[in-house]
């Protein structure tokens, strides 16, 4: 018996999915393709350009992986390339921190609303604010820390 997945299969894909499909294109175009590793695990790949000034890499790979019980978690972002770590809003494994659980479902991943369109959008923003920290030292929008845990999304200290 295969489990079942909530994108469907390859002869069946679900509406979630179909609609995540639609939206990335809608809004980013062919900058992201949708990629399948086998068994479980789809995500988005995509090559993005900051248009910042007096920027050694101005391309940025992110990707954007859908975890097994999405939509109830978000999905998770990492910038591919060029390697990049920040000890502020980074997960030692490379994965942004995008916005703190705690702060609910108005302002952070809301399941019946938010799609790999928000993840991506946030990742993208989150570059933005990570170079903007580099060259002034001070990360810009709300602070806060990261507890180590391996319950991620419960970690997250104010």
């Amino acid at each position: 018996m295969s489990e079942k997945y909530w994108w469907g299969t390859r002869a069946s894909i679900s509406p979630r999915l179909q609609l995540e499909v639609e939206y990335m294109g809608r809004t980013f175009g062919d900058t992201f393709r949708l990629e399948w590793e086998p068994p479980e695990r789809l995500y988005w790949i995509g090559t993005i350009e900051l248009n910042l000034s007096q920027m050694r890499y101005r391309h940025h790979t992110l990707k954007i992986i859908y975890p097994k019980y999405y939509p109830n978690h978000p999905p998770e972002a990492y910038v591919v390339a060029p390697k990049i770590y920040s000890n502020k809003h980074q997960f030692e494994d490379g994965q942004l921190c995008l916005f703190n659980p705690k702060d609910g479902s108005q302002y952070g991943w809301n399941p019946s609303t938010s799609t790999a369109v928000t993840v991506a959008g946030w990742a993208i923003e989150w570059l933005y604010a990570y170079y903007t920290w580099r060259a002034t030292g001070i990360w810009p929008g709300v602070e806060g820390s990261i507890a180590k845990s391996k319950h991620r999304w419960f970690s997250w200290k104010r």
